[in-house]
């Protein structure tokens, strides 16, 4: 096994990227700009993870995190793209999304959730789609998160054996397991057919969960040279009084502790 990140310097190195993330976010707020991540993967590659990270210390109104359910009877009759649109960033925004319109590219062709003609056809539809997003403005960035098949079995017997984990393991997931090799022939066709300048694909080796969020974080931030937006020093002026303690006119309502 590789030597694996101490959760230390894991830390460490995460609370300093932190507030290169905040500057970021604070960047996109002002200057009215759209930011759209995409985490795609296999099955615990650590894609949820990851945005976690990114978004722990992140203002809540001004990102999303989309992680969308099986398209339902309606949405399957719908142009396939049009069920994300209502999710793509507003002016200001960070969008992430946890799966996105990637899955006919990969998961779902590989078993069986959609023909080979809606295949095709996505391969040929999703680069003109791109481009539409990017011309309106939307920083678009795509990540694929990648994992050996000893460590994504290694992660699957230990959501098996954790009560607190195993809802993590989907009916997809363990279909999944079959289709390591297919999984990678379709991947490396998805990143032939819709890699472009403006919507670039970034793999990122995620054997290492830690190593693998502080080599991505570090690389979406350096996406976006011009993000710095230095947030004003605030003072805070003196009490007038000395600080009050806070009384209830019902003391009934506070909760007792627990021992």
């Amino acid at each position: 096994m590789p030597h694996m990140l101490k959760r230390k310097d894991y830390e460490r190195q995460l609370d300093s990227l932190h507030l290169e993330l905040i500057e970021l976010q604070r960047w996109v707020a002002l200057r009215g700009r759209r930011l759209c991540v995409l985490f795609e993967g296999r099955d615990a590659a650590g894609k949820g993870g990851t945005i976690k990270a990114i978004t722990e210390k992140l203002e809540t109104r001004h990102y999303r995190i989309v992680a969308l359910p099986r398209p339902g009877e309606t949405e399957r009759g719908q142009w396939y793209f049009q069920r994300y649109v209502p999710h793509l960033p507003q002016a200001g925004e960070i969008v992430l999304f946890d799966r996105s319109w990637y899955n006919r590219a990969v998961v779902e062709p590989a078993l069986g959730f959609c023909t080979r003609a809606q295949y095709r056809r996505f391969l040929d539809d999703c680069p003109v789609f791109e481009e539409l997003l990017v011309r309106d403005g939307i920083i678009l960035l795509k990540y694929w998160l990648a994992v050996d098949q000893a460590e994504q079995e290694r992660r699957f017997r230990a959501r098996a054996d954790d009560p607190a984990k195993r809802w993590k393991l989907s009916p997809v997931d363990l279909a999944s397991r079959r289709k390591y090799a297919e999984f990678g022939r379709l991947r490396d066709a998805m990143l032939a057919r819709t890699h472009r300048p403006g919507a670039p694909w970034f793999v990122v080796n995620y054997n290492d969960q830690k190593q693998g969020r502080l080599s991505l974080i570090r690389h979406l931030l350096d996406q976006v040279p011009d993000r710095h937006a230095p947030a004003p020093r605030v003072r805070l002026p003196a009490l007038r009084h000395a600080p009050e303690r806070e009384q209830l006119t019902d003391p009934g309502f506070w909760i007792a502790p627990q021992a």
